[in-house]
């Protein structure tokens, strides 16, 4: 491959005035230009993007550690890191890690190697102890409720959250309530259990452990709660279910039974999704556009490490 130098001396001119029109600075006669760019494409040269990022100390790529890529929650929070980094100039590149602790750690690894310039994390699989040994190599911002202070990170309050819809259903005479989860040991289910369990406490209302449901993350794994619930003996009169689409697969599955929502079971899901406002289902509206697009300027601002909760809000549907 040519280099600077050959190209120099092809068009009869100074490394340096190579560099100042491969560079598009100024000051540089037309006739010399004409020859640079004649003798670039002559020699077919071809410029090493790596040499040129190394150099400058950017990438202008960031790092983006999601678990899935077809889950609602991280796609909307995905939709607001996208919007944000393409206004400051900067391109993605996405980590789909599945909770796999060698592909986490492949974007760490990229970020101590300079090929990216900042790592943000959607949720992690690898502890905080193990980010702290890449801390130094360049910012990393977490979109989670990490309970740290060492990281910036951006995070609703789910404990709150939770609680909220809790008590909306216990307000309207619910008694007997089940709830599902995602990923058992996240911080988000973590949170949302001690929740639920402080509240049950408080209110001393029955329970079952037949009425939490884990691995809930999508359409069908509403249909599946939904199956369970009709042929439990002892059934919750209501449910939290994770998010809205698990949530609209288990009130589809059950107006194909027959069921009349909320006269027979009552339903809340989360996020706020457009099947939510499309089939009438209360949600926790969660801000999750807004927490991709804060994580990237908490990059850009290049701050003290900040811990940001957004607000949440219970949105009022027919189904409970």
């Amino acid at each position: 491959m040519a280099n600077i130098k050959q190209i120099a001396e092809k068009a009869g001119v100074s490394v340096t005035t190579v560099s100042r029109v491969l560079n598009n600075h100024p000051y540089v006669s037309s006739e010399k230009k004409e020859a640079v760019l004649t003798a670039v494409e002559q020699l077919h040269y071809t410029r090493n993007i790596n040499a040129i990022h190394l150099a400058k100390g950017k990438t202008h790529l960031i790092g983006v550690v999601i678990p899935y890529t077809n889950h609602p929650y991280f796609g909307a929070i995905m939709e607001g890191i996208s919007k944000r980094a393409n206004a400051f100039g900067y391109h993605l590149v996405i980590f789909q890690t599945h909770y796999e602790k060698d592909k986490e750690l492949q974007a760490l690894e990229m970020l101590k190697m300079k090929q990216l310039d900042a790592l943000i994390i959607c949720s992690r699989i690898n502890e905080v102890k193990t980010l702290n040994e890449y801390n130094r190599y360049g910012p990393i911002i977490l979109c989670e409720d990490s309970a740290q202070d060492t990281f910036p990170s951006i995070s609703i309050d789910q404990y709150t959250a939770f609680s909220t819809a809790l008590t909306y259903l216990i307000e309207r005479g619910h008694r007997k309530i089940g709830y599902s989860l995602g990923r058992k040991k996240g911080r988000n289910s973590h949170l949302r259990s001690k929740a639920y369990q402080d509240i049950i406490r408080e209110f001393k209302l029955e329970t079952n452990p037949d009425w939490i449901f884990e691995g809930c993350y999508n359409m069908k794994d509403g249909v599946d709660i939904f199956n369970k619930w009709l042929h439990f003996a002892d059934k919750p009169d209501a449910l939290i279910i994770t998010n809205d689409q698990a949530a609209a697969g288990c009130m589809l599955a059950g107006k194909n039974a027959g069921i009349d929502f909320p006269e027979q079971l009552a339903v809340i899901g989360f996020d706020n999704d457009e099947i939510a406002k499309q089939m009438g289902i209360t949600t926790v509206s969660l801000p999750l556009e807004s927490m991709g697009k804060t994580a990237v300027d908490l990059f850009i601002d290049g701050n003290e490490p900040q811990q940001i909760k957004l607000d949440f809000q219970l949105i009022q549907r027919s189904s409970c």
